[in-house]
């Protein structure tokens, strides 16, 4: 009984190993299949690293444009605050040039008043001068009517004057 009980014991120990070994060869299959598919998975990874390699050196590509760029983007920028500047001592001179025109206008309003009251002033006189001229004139042609009159008269007393002296001769 020993031996056949050991047989027994050995036979299904062997049983469980075969299963075992089932097992295992379906676990190694699939295990298999897995790592088939982690080798697909591995080269679209490598490709896929090569197409990010590329990327990145087109990428390093690019930001040394970029830098080429904002290097000289930077340069613009410098003669750019050069000419603010310049432009600001422009302005600085213009605005002190348009205090300077604003006297100069100031001054120049203060003499055209005084010119436009002298205008006034030389108007109201050269009325006047009319009114005296329109009133010389009307006297100066009753004085010229008075001593043509007189004139007249006094040739006509001369005449009658002669007439009468030579009627007394």
């Amino acid at each position: 009984m020993n031996e056949e009980l050991l047989r027994r014991i050995l036979q299904e120990e062997l049983k469980g190993i075969k299963e075992d070994v089932t097992i295992m060869k379906q676990d190694i299959s699939g295990l298999k299949e897995d790592v088939s598919g982690l080798k697909v998975d591995v080269s679209g990874l490598k490709e896929d690293v090569s197409g990010l390699k590329e990327d990145v050196s087109g990428l390093k590509e690019d930001v040394s444009g970029l830098k080429i760029d904002v290097s000289g983007l930077k340069e613009d920028v410098s003669g750019l605050k050069e000419d603010v500047s310049g432009l600001k001592e422009d302005v600085s001179g213009l605005k002190e040039d348009v205090t300077n025109m604003k006297q100069d206008i100031s001054d120049l309003k203060a003499k055209t008043d005084r010119i436009e009251e002298c205008q006034k002033m030389i108007f109201n006189e050269v009325g006047g001068l009319m009114e005296f001229r329109t009133e010389a004139i009307q006297k100066i042609d009753k004085l010229t009517e008075n001593i043509e009159f007189l004139s007249h008269k006094g040739n006509e007393t001369e005449k009658e004057v002669f007439f009468l002296k030579r009627k007394l001769l």
